[in-house]
């Protein structure tokens, strides 16, 4: 078990190094077609699905019940539900940002991501006082995932006619509260046993949530094919790997 303070810090690194990265990519990326931003939707989606069924749950289902499980899947849900009506209320059909579909596109997805950053890092400081080993695996994990995030992200905005840089800083600010997220995580760890296994399972359904209701339709109204779903898949295996070392 880390220090509190060590925690966070691990958290906000992991949190920005993959969105940053995302963010770069996708700013130096001249590639606008519908196909590859549902391919990186789904590749998202494949890796957050891993951490969810490999990660979260089993690591859940050892420290609580089944039942707190459940509890804390559905909390993680409705959370995640709240927060989706907030961002649609200000950045919704009616919003001034309509002038502009791809830069409105590009700011939902960042709110939206910066919203389930927080869960991710509550995940990070809760697996680091489970476990040092969980809370590394966990990180790495969504360090990985926010990658193809970070490109969905930068790709409208640069697509809207933000510079490369502009682009690359609202990217990574979607990040800081995988810091935020890791801070109270390890408060809650500190807690009790029940509330880590909590907390890891409010994660998992917040993840839930952005995988079924957000990433893979958005994916499947961007691009019908198969090769959208082959990004799932890779995201998956890559997923599983990650979460072995």
């Amino acid at each position: 078990m880390e220090s509190i303070g060590i925690i966070s810090l691990f958290g906000l690194i992991f949190g920005m190094i993959g969105t940053t990265l995302g963010g770069i990519i996708g700013a130096f990326l001249n590639i606008k077609t519908n196909k590859f931003l549902s391919f990186i939707l789904e590749f998202a989606a494949g890796l957050m699905t891993a951490v969810i069924c490999f990660d979260l749950i089993p690591e859940t289902l050892n420290i609580v019940s089944l039942t707190i499980c459940i509890l804390g899947i559905f909390t993680g849900i409705c959370a995640m539900i709240f927060c989706d009506k907030i961002v649609n209320t200000y950045c919704g059909s009616n919003s001034s940002l309509n002038k502009n579909n791809m830069l409105k596109t590009g700011i939902i997805i960042a709110i939206g991501l910066a919203v389930h950053n927080f869960p991710e890092g509550l995940a990070i400081g809760a697996g680091f006082e489970a476990s040092t080993n969980l809370g590394f695996r966990l990180a790495i994990a969504i360090a990985l995932h926010d990658v193809p995030e970070g490109i969905s992200i930068s790709l409208p905005l640069k697509s809207s006619g933000s510079t490369r840089v502009k682009a690359i800083i609202i990217t990574t600010l979607s990040g800081l509260t995988t810091g935020m997220g890791a801070f109270f995580g390890a408060i809650i760890g500190n807690i009790s046993e029940t509330l880590i296994g909590f907390s890891l399972a409010f994660a998992a359904g917040a993840m839930l949530y952005i995988v079924s209701c957000e990433l893979i339709p958005e994916s499947k109204r961007l691009y019908k094919g198969r090769f959208a779903s082959l990004g799932n898949i890779m995201g998956l295996i890559i997923g599983m790997l990650a979460q072995s070392i």
